[in-house]
């Protein structure tokens, strides 16, 4: 802008006086006008470089801190989670979650051939944020089995998990993975069903049936492959 009022200046004798009468005044806004755009690059810089950094780090899920975890964007948490079981062998897991989800964020088979459905509760402040209550289960426990038809069904987070949270999971079956758990998961190498306890017997992987295909009664009998 500074340049194209200095070049009309020496062409027209009109813009010549204007910009002696205006001067000030455009240098001003000349130096405003670069500066903002200074500013929008380095946000675009920095906005590349928070990618490229989630996308190094998802190549390497072994080296998932619960800091790193922590400093996640909740739909990140959940890619985490499905990057996770895959590297232990679920290399169908997909992250499901958004609107209309019912109550599951992430879904998978592992080796064994059970299914897996998880449902991720992420807490930007960590063990310091709001735990985990009974009303976070409900949802997950209505529709774990009956709508997603999983023979193993989580709940996992950063955060904490309240004791009534807890007793009502374990009183419907439902497995949890807590801050602690959940760092022992992402910075080993033993995959989470060799960490969790109870868990449904193996069974034969039907490859017919596919992720996000209800489950009727009369496909899996209840107490097929789960413990009661």
């Amino acid at each position: 802008m500074l340049v194209a009022a200095v070049l009309a200046a020496v062409l027209f004798p009109q813009a010549r006086q204007g910009l002696e009468r205006h001067g000030s005044s455009i240098a001003t806004i000349a130096v405003a006008a670069l500066a903002a755009g200074a500013l929008v690059l380095l946000l675009v810089k920095a906005g590349r470089r928070g990618s490229s950094a989630w996308a190094a780090r998802r190549r390497r899920p072994e080296g998932w801190g619960i800091s790193f975890l922590d400093g996640l964007h909740h739909t990140e948490f959940e890619e985490a989670v499905r990057d996770l079981m895959r590297r232990d062998g679920a290399h169908d897991a997909v992250r499901v979650g958004g609107a209309g989800d019912n109550g599951a964020d992430v879904k998978g088979t592992d080796p064994a051939g059970r299914r897996w459905v998880i449902q991720c509760k992420h807490r930007r402040d960590g063990a310091a944020g709001a735990a985990v209550g009974t009303p976070d289960l409900h949802v997950l426990n209505g529709t774990g089995r009956p709508v997603h038809g999983g023979d193993v069904v989580v709940l996992v987070t950063n955060g904490r998990i309240t004791g009534p949270a807890k007793e009502f999971a374990r009183s419907q079956r439902l497995h949890l993975v807590d801050r602690r758990l959940l760092d022992e998961w992402s910075t080993g190498s033993t995959p989470l069903w060799d960490l969790l306890s109870q868990l449904p017997a193996p069974r034969r992987h039907r490859p017919g049936i596919r992720w996000g295909q209800q489950v009727l009664a009369d496909d899996v009998p209840y107490g097929e492959g789960r413990t009661t």
